[in-house]
């Protein structure tokens, strides 16, 4: 089983290295313009091989995506002085116009895995531009909120006591600064949180909660801080999402992925629950979460249509399956107003930090 990375910075060679660590897949190719840049990261991981799992691990052009059954999409610009924020979103679109049609042409049976930032806007034109070459939207999908939703569980472990893996909560909407945490459906082992920790007698107050959703929310700016880029959690969250792909696991997965309408905003691409499968994004599941929850993934939904609609990124894709009766959000509240500001202040923050050839991923 064959895995392409286009874009070999640090997310995209952690990817394959966290891919060779966890045995997804025969063989990995890593294609970038700077090609010394791919070899060397191909040989370097090439050479971890005899500690972890059998595979080819090799750099190439684009041809050498032939017979990928999943491609990582981790490639971007960085901005030149003196540039516009939307300046620099086009360019990467004009990148994304010239890189995804390479990518349909020479790995035409894939599912292509977005990881460049803005994630959830990247992937709604990924969508776009394969639905121009005849895709079906289910076959590109973003990485979403899959790292922030490990962050939730791995925290809220922490503070409970309990292993993550048995910690089953979300975090959906934007990959940013408005992304929601789902307090509402968290459960522990299949048990209720509240009923949980009231069994268990585990202080959980409001203020812990804060402190948790803003540890989730700024987890980002603390890592970048300190060492000036994320790869590790994503990177991870990269070999998981192609390792269920490949394995047809029929996975719930916090993917982003194009939606007709999501918390009453239509044509949208953010995270949410999806059923992941071998052919990418099978379903889309429901979402009970509280009134609250759903006002706050209206906004980040909102913030995100906000810059795709900077992007000129229009309605369309194909084969979709329109939601009945969608109806535009109401008008934001003032409170919204200031999330939504704050909020699109984190994607422009994101957009400024491109740094080098590819771009690195938070």
């Amino acid at each position: 089983m064959k895995i392409g990375v286009v874009g070999s910075g640090f997310v995209g060679a952690t990817a394959a290295y966290a891919m060779v660590m966890r045995g997804v897949g025969r063989e990995i190719v890593l294609v970038d313009r700077d090609e010394k840049r791919a070899r060397a990261e191909a040989d370097d991981i090439l050479h971890a091989i005899p500690f972890a799992h059998p595979m080819q691990v090799y750099a190439g052009g684009y041809e050498a995506l032939h017979g990928s059954r999943v491609v990582i999409m981790a490639a971007g610009v960085n901005q030149k002085p003196g540039e516009t924020r939307l300046q620099l979103l086009e360019r990467n679109a004009a990148v994304f116009n010239e890189v995804i049609p390479q990518i349909i042409a020479n790995a035409p049976d894939a599912v292509i895995v977005v990881a460049t930032n803005p994630v959830d806007v990247m992937t709604h034109l990924t969508a776009r531009i394969a639905a121009g070459h005849g895709w079906h939207k289910s076959r590109v999908l973003g990485s979403g909120t899959t790292l922030d939703t490990a962050r939730f569980r791995s925290l809220l472990g922490r503070h409970i006591g309990i292993d993550s893996q048995h910690v089953h909560a979300y975090v959906v909407g934007e990959h940013g600064d408005s992304e929601v945490l789902t307090w509402s459906l968290v459960s522990i082992g299949g048990i209720p949180l509240d009923d949980f920790i009231q069994q268990r007698h585990i202080e959980l107050s409001a203020a812990h909660r804060a402190e948790i959703d803003q540890n989730v929310r700024r987890a980002a700016y603390h890592i970048i801080e300190g060492k000036k880029a994320t790869y590790y959690g994503i990177g991870s969250a990269l070999a998981r999402i192609t390792d269920v792909i490949l394995r047809d696991q029929s996975a719930i997965l916090t993917v982003c992925a194009p939606a007709d309408e999501v918390a009453g905003v239509t044509d949208v691409t953010v995270a949410l629950p999806y059923l992941v499968s071998g052919e990418g994004v099978v379903e889309r599941l429901p979402l009970p979460i509280s009134a609250p929850e759903r006002r706050k993934l209206a906004d980040s939904a909102g913030i995100v249509k906000e810059a795709i609609s900077s992007l000129g990124v229009k309605q369309g894709l194909n084969h979709g399956h329109h939601a009945q009766g969608a109806k535009e959000a109401k008008a934001p509240s003032p409170q919204a107003q200031t999330f939504r500001r704050d909020a699109m202040n984190c994607i422009r923050w994101q957009v400024e930090r491109l740094q080098g050839s590819w771009l690195d991923t938070l």
